[in-house]
């Protein structure tokens, strides 16, 4: 009995794990696509969204809530980090600083203004369907 409480113990902690650098990575991915497209690319939250779902899924998440509700974190927290890193990007460009000196000293405040100026009513649409479909395809 040891062994299979063990191996159920580790496999929760690498679907964590899993989920962790999904999120963080498609943010990376999103904040590059922009950077380099020069714009916002929101439609990338959806893909995000899909992202999210499918590694809820290939990390053993049981459906139902949970799986649902963490759907929706991971959504909304691609969301705000790929936002803060392009937006630390182009304000950091016309400052000087590299965008990792420049997301470590933009103050919540600011990147929240610089947002909502950065982001239209498509952009808000495409964050809004991304975080529908996360919580639809995670049940």
């Amino acid at each position: 009995m040891k062994p299979a409480a063990f191996s159920s113990r580790r496999a929760n902690w690498l679907s964590w794990l899993l989920l962790l650098l999904s999120v963080a990575g498609f943010a990376a991915i999103w904040v590059l696509v922009s950077l380099y497209s020069d714009g916002q690319q929101s439609w990338m939250a959806v893909l995000g969204a899909l992202d999210v779902a499918w590694m809820l899924r290939l990390g053993g998440w049981r459906p139902g809530g949970i799986r649902a509700v963490l759907a929706l974190i991971g959504t909304g927290l691609i969301v705000v980090l790929a936002n803060w890193g392009i937006t630390a990007s182009h304000l950091g460009a016309a400052l000087g600083l590299q965008p990792w000196e420049s997301a470590l000293k933009l103050g919540s405040q600011h990147a929240w203004t610089l947002a909502q100026l950065a982001n239209g009513p498509a952009d808000v649409a495409w964050i809004v369907l991304a975080l529908v479909l996360a919580a639809l395809l995670s049940r």
